[in-house]
C-alpha cells in the first residue's frame, strides 16, 4: 500500500511541476515586464513626480491668483482649453495645469508666486506613463489588457503549483526555507523555490490588487457589484457620464466610485456649505483648502453647460499617502453647492480594500512602501530568470526544446487537483480558458502527434 501511495505522490508531484512549467512558460515574460515597469513608475514618482509636481518654483513673494496663473497656462497653449489644475505638495513646487491645445493636450507648469511658465510638456508623454502603459496594457489596448489579465490569472496557479512543489518533505523543516545547495541546477532550484515562498504572501496580493483593474475579472465581475451607489448623492441629478470619464490617460480615478455616474450642474440640489459667487476656480481653491484640501489636490474644471467643479484626493494619484482620506466633492458650477462629498468612510467594504490595496501596490504610503515593493520587484526578476536558468540547464545540450516534465498516465490525485483548478478557473474566467487550451494541447494534440510531443514534451 504504502509504494501505491508513493507512486500516486511521485505521479501527482510530475504533474504539478509540469503545470508549474507550462504556467511560468507563459508567465515569465508578462512578470519581467510587470517588475521592470512596475520599478520604472515607483522610482520616477519619487524622483521626478508623476505630474511634474516635482519640478520646483521660486518662493519669492505672495502666491499669484489662480486665474492669473491659469492665463499664464493658456497664453503659453495658444487656443486652449482649461481641463485640469493640480495644487502643489507645498510652497516651493510648482502648480501643474493640463491644457487640451490643438496639437493635443499639454502639461504646463507654472510658479505660483510670478504666475510665470516653468515648463510646458506634452501631456502623459514621460517616461512615467510610458512604463504606466506598457504595465496595463502591453500598449497594445484592451487585447494587452487580456494577456496581462491572463499572465496573472495564471499566476495564481503558478503561485499553488509551487507552494506544492517546495512543501517541506523528508522532515526538512525550516531548512525549507533557507538556500541550502550549492552548485548547478540545484542551486537555481533552492534559490528559485526559497525566493518565491518568502515573497509568495506580497505574490497573491499582488496579483490580486493588480486583477482588481483589468477588464474582465475586475471591471465586469468586482468592480461592478462593488462601486458606490448613485443612491448616496441623495436625488442629485445624474449624467450619462462615469467617473471613469475623468480619468487622465492612466487609472487615477478611485476604483470604488469609477462606474458611478457624475451628477450635473443646474439644479437646485445640493446641501452643506456653497462656495460663494460668482463661482470661479480661485473661490473653488479657497473652499477646497476650507473644507480640508490641503496640499495636493486635483481640481477638475467643468467643461461643458453642465458640467460639476470636481474636487478630489487618493492615495492612487500620489495626492497623499493615506488611502482613508480619499476623497471626492462635486461642486454645481452655477450655485456652487455642493452635489456629493464621497469619502473613503462611504465606500463598500470592497472598495475600501481596493483603495488601501493600490496604495500598497503602487508604493505610494511612503518610504517603506517604496523600499518593500522595491524587494519585491526584484524579487519577481530573480524567480523569472532562475526559472529560466533551471530550463537552460535541465535541457539536452544544445538543444532548445522546451523539455516540459512529463504527464503521468495514472493520477490517483487527478480529481483533486481537478477541483482546485476549477476553483481557480470560475474565480479568474481567462485563467479557466487557458487550462482548457492547455488540456487540449495536452491531451489531444501533443500526445497525438510525435514531433510536437518530442518538442514540447
Amino acid at each position: 500500500m504504502s509504494d501505491t501511495n508513493g507512486r500516486g505522490r511521485a505521479a501527482f508531484y510530475r504533474a504539478a511541476w509540469r503545470w508549474h512549467f507550462y504556467a511560468g512558460l507563459f508567465v515569465i515574460p508578462f512578470f519581467l515586464i510587470l517588475a521592470v515597469t512596475g520599478l520604472m513608475m515607483l522610482w520616477i514618482a519619487q524622483i521626478d513626480g508623476r505630474d511634474g509636481e516635482r519640478i520646483a518654483a521660486t518662493t519669492q513673494g505672495a502666491p499669484a491668483s489662480l486665474r492669473a496663473q491659469i492665463a499664464a497656462a493658456l497664453a503659453d497653449v495658444p487656443g486652449g482649453e482649461p481641463v485640469k489644475y493640480i495644487a502643489s505638495r507645498d510652497d516651493q513646487g510648482a502648480a501643474i495645469f493640463r491644457i487640451d491645445g490643438p496639437e493635443g493636450a499639454r502639461t504646463v507648469a507654472v510658479d505660483p508666486h510670478g504666475a510665470t511658465v516653468i515648463a510646458n510638456f506634452p501631456h502623459r508623454g514621460g517616461w512615467y506613463d510610458w512604463a504606466d502603459s506598457m504595465h496595463g496594457t502591453l500598449m497594445m489596448g484592451v487585447f494587452g489588457d487580456r494577456l496581462i489579465e491572463t499572465a496573472a490569472s495564471l499566476g495564481i496557479m503558478l503561485l499553488a503549483t509551487g507552494l506544492y512543489l517546495w512543501w517541506p518533505r523528508g522532515g526538512q523543516g525550516w531548512r525549507a526555507f533557507l538556500p541550502v545547495r550549492r552548485q548547478g541546477r540545484a542551486m537555481w532550484r533552492s534559490l528559485h523555490s526559497v525566493t518565491g515562498i518568502w515573497i509568495s504572501v506580497a505574490l497573491l496580493f499582488f496579483l490580486i490588487s493588480g486583477l482588481s483593474w483589468a477588464g474582465i475579472w475586475g471591471g465586469r465581475m468586482m468592480q461592478a457589484w462593488s462601486t458606490f451607489p448613485a443612491a448616496k448623492y441623495d436625488a442629485v441629478p445624474l449624467s450619462d457620464l462615469t467617473h471613469a470619464s475623468l480619468n487622465d490617460g492612466p487609472k487615477e480615478i478611485p476604483w470604488a466610485i469609477e462606474q458611478t455616474p457624475l451628477p450635473v450642474s443646474g439644479s437646485n440640489a445640493g446641501q452643506g456649505p456653497r462656495v460663494p459667487q460668482p463661482v470661479g476656480i480661485d473661490q473653488v481653491d479657497r473652499f477646497a483648502q476650507q473644507i480640508g484640501f490641503t496640499g495636493r489636490y486635483q481640481l477638475n474644471i467643468p467643461r461643458n453647460e453642465t458640467g460639476v467643479w470636481t474636487i478630489s484626493r487618493d492615495s492612487m494619484s500620489t495626492d497623499s499617502r493615506n488611502p482613508t482620506r480619499d476623497r471626492t466633492v462635486h461642486i454645481d458650477r452655477y450655485s456652487g453647492a455642493m452635489l456629493a462629498d464621497m469619502r473613503f468612510a462611504d465606500y463598500s467594504v470592497p472598495g475600501k480594500a481596493m483603495a488601501a490595496g493600490i496604495a500598497l501596490h503602487m508604493g505610494t504610503l511612503g518610504w517603506w512602501s517604496v523600499i518593500a515593493n522595491t524587494a519585491f520587484c526584484l524579487g519577481v526578476i530573480f524567480l523569472c530568470v532562475s526559472g529560466a536558468a533551471m530550463w537552460w540547464l535541465r535541457r539536452p545540450s544544445g538543444s532548445l526544446r522546451l523539455v516540459a516534465p512529463p504527464m503521468p498516465h495514472a493520477m490517483p490525485r487527478w480529481p483533486a487537483a481537478m477541483i482546485v483548478a476549477a476553483v481557480i478557473g470560475l474565480a479568474f474566467p481567462l485563467a479557466g480558458l487557458t487550462f482548457v487550451a492547455v488540456l487540449i494541447l495536452d491531451r489531444l494534440v501533443l500526445a497525438r502527434v510525435p514531433a510536437l510531443r518530442h518538442a514540447f514534451g
